[in-house]
């Protein structure tokens, strides 16, 4: 389901949060610095501002890495993981540099900005991805988790098996069966699962049936094209007449055989024989008369 574009006003509204969240997490990332790297002071570490330079940058850019690995389907799992843990660091370590319980809590939190900033950033980058790729896979609306909860369990784990990543699709896909269980239990009764074929109940399973379609237990065989009229086919004798004077203009009077023209009309031997005298007829009439 693609997202309608953004509105003036809207873009103005993004520009500004942009900016502002920017800002925040620049405050963030500014009061994290100067903690650890007080802290690391204390520690004994020879460059201090390593210290927080290397694990607040790196959130981001492992953050970063593990969506362009996944934009290049080349996904490693354990690269999401690192950015978590890189975050898990360094709000201890901003936590312990704190004095006091309240200093404590505000080490901890300032560094929490720059980390959900980051989150943020990469969650849009992550759905702009998976709308480029067809892999993003959507949700389905939590109000029919209650009102249906073992149905929609159901359909959510046929979305995960059979990849269906768009949520409408699916709805489509499980109306169609519900038709098609429908039109297999009426035609084989209520031990339907038995008595279906297998083929039949494996495209149910797989959800590549269609209502009124050929394999929803009917065999649709081809109609045979429509050839030339057979002798059991209805034509009246103004139509046998008409088709045999067609068939027959060029032929020579001693080849109107009631034989020959049963064959070429398809048609009874007493229509062949009647169609012969009357032919002979015609072709008399048309004669000269001697004077």
């Amino acid at each position: 389901m693609t997202a309608k574009p953004l509105s003036r006003g809207e873009r103005w509204l993004l520009g500004a949060t942009s900016v502002g969240a920017v800002a925040v997490g620049a405050l963030g990332l500014a009061s994290s610095f100067d903690a650890v790297s007080g802290a690391a002071v204390r520690w004994g570490f020879d460059a201090p501002w390593m210290l927080p330079a290397g694990i607040d940058l790196a959130i981001p850019v492992f953050t970063v890495a593990h969506l362009l690995l996944v934009r290049m389907n080349m996904a490693l799992a354990w690269v999401r993981a690192v950015p978590w843990a890189l975050t898990g660091v360094t709000c201890w370590l901003n936590v312990a540099a704190g004095a006091t319980v309240p200093a404590r809590i505000a080490h901890g939190v300032m560094p929490l900005l720059w980390v959900v900033l980051s989150e943020i950033a990469a969650h849009a980058y992550a759905v702009r991805i998976g709308a480029a790729t067809g892999t993003r896979m959507e949700r389905v609306r939590r109000s029919r988790w209650l009102l249906a909860p073992f149905a929609t369990l159901a359909l959510w784990r046929r979305m995960v098996l059979w990849e269906t990543t768009s949520y409408r699709e699916a709805l489509a896909r499980e109306r169609q069966r519900q038709l098609v269980r429908a039109e297999l239990r009426e035609r084989y009764g209520r031990a339907w699962r038995r008595r279906a074929p297998v083929r039949t109940r494996v495209l149910l399973r797989l959800g590549e049936l269609s209502p009124d379609g050929p394999t929803a237990g009917q065999d649709q065989r081809p109609e045979p094209e429509p050839g030339p009229p057979t002798a059991r086919a209805s034509r009246s004798p103004a139509e046998l007449l008409a088709q045999a004077r067609e068939i027959t203009r060029d032929w020579p009077t001693d080849q109107l055989t009631a034989d020959a023209i049963r064959k070429a009309v398809r048609t009874s031997q007493h229509n062949g024989r009647t169609l012969r005298d009357t032919l002979r007829a015609e072709r008399r009439a048309r004669l000269p008369h001697p004077a």
